[in-house]
């Protein structure tokens, strides 16, 4: 997709870059796949010249995603250590990071093509859960059950507590 790399049109490629994962059904790919995104297209927005004119591309094969874009600035991008307070210059940085691998290269005489891939294996992207890994009924020894019914009365059924429905 080809767009001028506004804060406005970058806000839009978030969401086309999700709506594409999640139809081939890569949806734990979104989130490192949209950080990358947003942050090469917000190094266009800041750094290319002439314009800010350019091309999103995703590319989909059996082991990685590549999402690349062009631009037409010749200039090539360079991580920078960013300072500690610094408000900028730690995209590049980042993308490294979350990415299986990146990289940038001249694209013509007057442009560039900066990348990144990510795994789509789904053992190589880790889930994110909060909650403990479910255990079927098989591994829970049958003692765990007779426990829970030694210690809890179901013969004497008590009632709870009256309590308003309004607090105060």
């Amino acid at each position: 997709m080809e767009l001028q790399a506004l804060p406005s049109r970058i806000g839009q490629v978030r969401r086309i870059v999700s709506a594409q994962l999640r139809y081939w059904h890569m949806d734990l790919l979104i989130d490192r796949a949209v950080l990358g995104v947003t942050e090469l297209l917000t190094n266009v927005h800041l750094h290319a010249r002439p314009d800010k004119t350019c091309t999103v591309e995703m590319e989909l094969l059996l082991d990685r995603l590549t999402v690349s874009v062009r631009d037409q600035d010749p200039s090539l991008p360079v991580v920078d250590d960013a300072e500690p307070l610094a408000t900028r210059g730690r995209g590049l940085a980042m993308v490294a990071a979350m990415s299986e691998s990146w990289g940038a290269r001249p694209d013509g005489e007057s442009g560039k093509v900066v990348w990144f891939t990510l795994p789509t294996a789904v053992g190589a992207v880790p889930p994110v859960s909060t909650c403990p890994p479910r255990r079927l009924v098989e591994d829970v020894p049958v003692a765990a059950f007779a426990e829970v019914e030694h210690a809890v009365d179901l013969g004497s059924p008590q009632p709870a507590p009256a309590r308003p429905a309004v607090v105060g």
